[in-house]
């Protein structure tokens, strides 16, 4: 063997060719005939040195000496040939050897081959008939090469060379791990393209046999990595073409050995591809096996071409068993995207097949049906529309289903194709939108096995966050499409558990925040239905306590009351509903203020969107709130309770921070929108003069304390809420029947009062100074809403002042601080001059003061800043404001130079006529500070 070896490799140097092919020759035999006992390489060296002549002989430049030096390497892959330790390093070089002899073959283009096929198969000699028979002897050489990994992997000893080789790890160069890496590398990069290049002109069955022969052991070889290239297979079209190969070659019981290999692979392919989908775990085992057998039983007589496919699905005689194979792999492949048949035929053919076989009296394998439904769902759009006797068929077959969530795939296409046809929508709609919500789904096609940890998880993070971006986009295109799954949603609000009823309720705002073209039909259907479900949760059993009897629902009603907050601020005042008081928005208003005021102790997650909702309706439709609703609300003696209890705790807390637990305060939110529901009612009992039976009491006081000396350590949104409260209560000159307001030395002194405190009980002299004090450092700030609330509430304390005594709002406006605040306003640069809420501040000076206040200089100033913007660069509101300015600028003659009046003049007809559209659109919207909604009409300047 040593002499043979080393003839052979010099004989490779020569330029007689004829010599090393009959010294291959005789090594071939020598390697074949050796019996299996009788070992020719005890040690690695006789095994690398044989290993490396046929290296040099399978890179000859001639095809002849290549091809019998890789039918000796095929034979050299014998298990009894290898050595101990085996060499797999050595095996690895000649695999790669021969892989890189392909560049060189003669792979002419499809169409050359076509023209001139039969002369080069008609010539022995030709280049592309001995590249072809070398890619033969090649694909024999590389399956015994995948055998030997099969049977190496089998063997510890071999496997690991544990006793000769302890210090190898299985990541090591000669590894078996190593070798099968690289029979997979190989097989992807360069012998799939090779192979199917070759076949195209003319597939030929033993080339092909050895071909799926080779791909089928990828599987065994490396499971951990199959996933990956399962998936790419199929959709490159492996399916597609293994079953067209079967179909031309194999029917009529030819070449069964091709046959047997195609099977082998589509059924590895399909084991592989069905063991990532995600199947409920309860039954995935058991789809396996099932489908397992189905395959393996009958894929040996499927030898149809696509072509015949349809024909064989719509067989109504004969056993349905291989057409459950058929749609099995229609429905693998169109899940990599291949689409082996188009959707229109396939969509008629799963149908025709559903109702056969119910006709037959059968019922079809689990793993069918649910692979049936996929492909009715995802060919839908293409085919027509399915009629009763079709849909009957439809449900019957997924009624048979012990549980739907077995036959479930998290598909958009699923939830489409339930809610298209209300037969189906009515059975299975609520399921499979429970299931979507639910369901984990990974978008991506996952971590693979050489991610660390830390990236494992930070893919799960990002999987999780465009996860509920996609879900929800899914859903709102469903629900425009077909608008009663928005009611099927709302009643899972209502009826599921509180994470499953928070994730429906974030998809419905999503929906009515966002689509606006929809959202008055929108919230003219979901009204009747939240109705509902507050009657649900609302009085029925009053003898056993409200929380006591709907505990169950309790959980759900803060979910319905921000979602009835949600509609409401959506729905415009314009809307029929809200002009019928009598109808569903004054059942609502009863029902939601009758459940604030029985939710004892205070509720918080329940009070807060109730609170919320009737604000809301009382602020964004005052017009239409009549004396009856109103009534309704302030002689609800539970809502006022509730308001009470929130002030008090407020007010206790505030004064006596250690006595309370941070539990027993009222979150911000909730003490916000108390403020502005009462500054709403207020108003509105004004404007109806309703009689109040019972008055809410409340600190003067404290509030103006808390405005003047507290303002740095208070929140915005709660002074804003002050603010408005107080504005309300300024306009009712502080005598409104819903609030009793208490006072203290602090705003009217010490008893007895004296003339001027007593006029303007229970604010005083002292108070009305403090709060304008207060009011004016609040124009400093560059909150927007803060800002439009303190002018507005100075708007109204110097109307009360001007009632009630005119002295004190002369006063009041002609301090020093005014001086200075005017002159900290006008320094403050242009936006701030010009911003609306500024002018109307300016204005106000102006009627109450005249000139001690506000000098030439200043108006001149105010103007300047108009003409260097520009009239038409200014806000709606601001020409408003402006125009005001000017036009008491003229009316009073504050500017008496010829030159400034026509400036004045000009700008006013620049100005124009008002526009109130402005003033009305604006007035609609609701803006959401985290759980707080305020209406821009209580800010509108």
């Amino acid at each position: 063997m040593e002499s043979l070896v080393r003839s052979l490799k010099e004989s490779l140097q020569l330029t007689n060719l004829e010599v090393p092919k009959q010294g291959l020759l005789l090594l071939r035999e020598i390697l074949e005939r050796q019996p299996a006992s009788v070992r020719l390489f005890p040690s690695g060296a006789g095994f690398v040195a044989v290993s490396e002549v046929l290296v040099g002989g399978v890179s000859s430049s001639c095809l002849l000496v290549a091809t019998q030096a890789a039918s000796v390497t095929s034979a050299l892959f014998r298990l009894d040939h290898q050595s101990r330790p085996v060499q797999y390093e050595a095996i690895i070089k000649l695999i790669e050897a021969i892989t890189n002899r392909f560049v060189n073959l003669t792979l002419p283009s499809p169409a050359h081959l076509r023209s001139s096929g039969r002369m080069k198969r008609s010539d022995p000699s030709s280049q592309a008939l001995r590249s072809e028979r070398f890619l033969l002897q090649a694909l024999v050489c590389f399956q015994s090469a995948c055998r030997l990994a099969e049977e190496c992997a089998s063997d510890p000893v071999l496997k690991e060379n544990t006793f000769t080789a302890p210090y190898k790890h299985s990541g090591a160069q000669d590894s078996l791990e190593s070798l099968c890496q690289c029979l997979l590398r190989c097989c992807d990069a360069v012998w799939i393209p090779t192979v199917i290049r070759m076949c195209e002109r003319a597939p030929s069955a033993p080339i092909l046999q050895n071909f799926y022969s080779i791909l089928s052991s990828q599987f065994t070889l490396l499971p951990s990595l199959m996933p990956a290239f399962a998936n790419k297979l199929a959709s490159s079209g492996f399916y597609r073409l293994a079953v067209e190969h079967k179909g031309l070659l194999c029917a009529g019981n030819r070449n069964p050995n091709l046959n047997a290999s195609c099977c082998g692979f589509l059924q590895k392919l399909s084991m592989c591809l069905l063991s990532q989908s995600d199947l409920p775990s309860g039954s995935h085992q058991h789809d396996l096996k099932e489908v397992e057998n189905l395959l393996l039983h009958n894929l040996p007589s499927l030898c149809y071409r696509l072509s015949e496919w349809p024909s064989v699905l719509c067989e109504y005689q004969g056993p349905q068993a291989p057409k459950y194979c058929l749609v099995i792999m229609l429905y693998l492949a169109l899940q990599q995207g291949d689409r082996l048949l188009p959707d229109q035929i396939v969509f008629s053919n799963v149908v025709w097949l559903l109702r056969s076989v119910q006709e037959q009296g059968c019922v079809p394998p689990h793993s069918v049906l649910r692979s049936a439904l996929y492909l009715l769902a995802l060919t839908q759009d293409k085919s027509p529309s399915l009629d009763g006797a079709s849909l009957n068929c439809i449900s019957k077959a997924l009624s048979s289903c012990q549980s739907f969530s077995s036959l479930y795939f998290h598909h958009p296409a699923l939830i489409h194709f339930m809610c298209r046809y209300p037969e189906l929508a009515e059975k299975f709609a609520a399921l499979v939108l429970e299931l979507w919500l639910t369901k984990e789904q990974d978008t991506n096609t996952g971590p693979t096995p050489a991610d660390t940890q830390e990236e494992k998880e930070s893919h799960a993070d990002e999987r999780s966050d465009q996860k509920t971006d996609t879900e929800t986009m899914e859903l709102l295109s469903v629900m425009e499409k077909y608008p009663a799954v928005i009611l099927t949603l709302l009643d899972m609000v209502c009826t599921r558990e509180a994470p499953l009823a928070e994730r429906v309720l974030g998809v419905l705002e999503v929906l009515l925040g966002g689509q606006r073209g929809y959202n008055i039909n929108l919230c003219t259907k979901l009204r009747p239905a939240l109705l509902q479900a507050l009657q649900r949760v609302s009085v029925v059993n009053t003898d056993h306590g409200f929380e006591q009897e709907y505990a169950a629902q309790v959980n759900s009603l803060p979910l319905v009351l921000k979602l009835l907050c949600v509609t409401q601020a959506n729905d415009p005042p314009s809307s029929p509903h809200y002009s019928n008081m009598e109808g569903v928005h004054f059942k609502l208003l009863y029902h939601v203020s009758n459940i604030a005021g029985r939710l004892k102790p205070i509720k918080t997650e329940s009070l807060l969107p109730a609170i919320s909702y009737l604000y809301c309706c009382l602020s964004l439709s005052p017009a239409h709130c009549t004396d009856r609703a109103v009534s309704m609300l302030l002689s609800n003696s539970g809502l006022m309770d509730q308001l009470q209890t929130v002030f008090s705790s407020s007010s206790s807390s505030s004064s006596s921070a250690t006595s309370l637990s941070p539990s027993a305060c009222p979150p911000l939110a909730l003490l916000c929108c108390c403020h502005l529901l009462l500054s709403s009612l207020i108003t509105l009992q004004r404007v109806h003069s309703t009689q109040v039976r019972k008055s809410i009491t409340w600190s003067l006081d404290t509030a103006v304390q808390r405005l003047l000396t507290q303002k740095r350590n208070t929140d915005s949104l709660l002074l804003i809420s002050y603010l408005r409260l107080l504005q309300a209560l300024l306009d009712t000159d502080l005598a409104s029947e819903v609030v009793c307001l208490t006072s203290g030395p602090g705003l009217v002194g010490l008893r007895p009062l004296g003339v001027e405190d007593g006029a303007l009980y229970p604010l005083g002299s002292r108070g009305a100074q403090c709060l304008s004090i207060a009011l004016s450092g609040l124009l400093l700030q560059k909150h927007e809403l803060l800002l439009r609330a303190s002018v507005n509430c100075l708007s109204s304390l110097l109307g009360f002042l001007q009632r009630k005594s005119p002295a004190t709002a002369k006063h009041v406006v002609c301090q020093p601080w005014s001086r200075f605040l005017l002159h900290s306003l006008l320094s403050s640069g242009q936006s701030c001059l010009l911003h609306p809420a500024i002018l109307r501040f300016i204005i106000l000076l102006l009627q109450d003061s005249g000139t001690p206040v506000l000098r030439e200089p200043d108006l001149l100033q105010v103007m300047e800043g108009v003409e260097r913007r520009g009239v038409k660069e200014l806000s709606k509101e601001a020409e408003q404001a402006l125009r005001l300015l000017l036009t008491q600028i003229q009316s009073r003659d504050l500017l008496p130079r010829e030159e400034h009046k026509q400036k004045v003049k000009n700008m006013i007809e620049e100005l124009g006529e008002p526009d109130e559209s402005c003033r009305h659109s604006q007035s609609h919207d609701v803006l959401h500070v985290g759980d707080v909604p305020l209406c821009l009409s209580d800010f509108v300047l």
